[in-house]
């Protein structure tokens, strides 16, 4: 709890409405009835990584440390493998709780700086919202431009490699009808 006394000086620094925002777009109203059993913190095999454990991260959700949650590299490293879900003894959605927490984040553009998986994700989505299929050696040299870029030098010799392979094209590759797919993420997204 030190950690958190450090950020959170005054309770009106809290944000009371972020519990039920997650709710809505998690869809899970049991949030809420979480007793902190610590089963999903016990059961996750990446929670030795997180800086906080799932278990912590309803309980801050639940209180409003909406700033300490959207930062946290927990959300993030959540393997979605749904241990957590599965075991959980009031069937909590755990994991749908931490795919709306992404999404938040992302939404509201907090996450650490240069932080490679939410920058992954977006770039994931623009590709495919832009060409229509993923092209993987495009995404992970914009990657690498926009997060490592000191590393780039290193990966030069696997890239020439991977280009006489023919495994990097020299173009994204596109899908026919992209525009269609375009106006059918719009309307998702709305």
């Amino acid at each position: 709890m030190a950690t958190l006394e450090r950020h959170i000086r005054y309770e009106a620094e809290l944000d009371p409405s972020f519990a039920r925002e997650i709710i809505a777009s998690s869809g899970s109203p049991s949030l809420m009835e979480c007793i902190q059993c610590g089963t999903c913190s016990s059961t996750c095999p990446l929670s030795s990584y997180m800086d906080y454990t799932p278990r912590r991260i309803i309980a801050m959700v639940r209180e409003g440390f909406k700033q300490e949650v959207l930062r946290s590299s927990t959300i993030w490293l959540c393997a979605s493998c749904y241990a957590c879900t599965v075991e959980c003894p009031k069937e909590i959605p755990i994991t749908d709780i931490m795919y709306a927490l992404k999404r938040y984040a992302v939404r509201e553009g907090i996450h650490r700086w240069r932080f490679a998986i939410p920058l992954m994700a977006r770039l994931f989505y623009e590709t495919v919202r832009r060409n229509g299929r993923l092209t993987e050696s495009w995404t992970v040299l914009k990657l690498y431009l926009q997060a490592y870029p000191l590393q780039i030098p290193a990966m030069v010799p696997m890239g020439w490699k991977l280009l006489f392979r023919g495994r990097f094209p020299l173009l994204p590759e596109r899908i026919r009808g992209r525009l269609g797919l375009q106006r059918v993420l719009r309307a998702a997204k709305e």
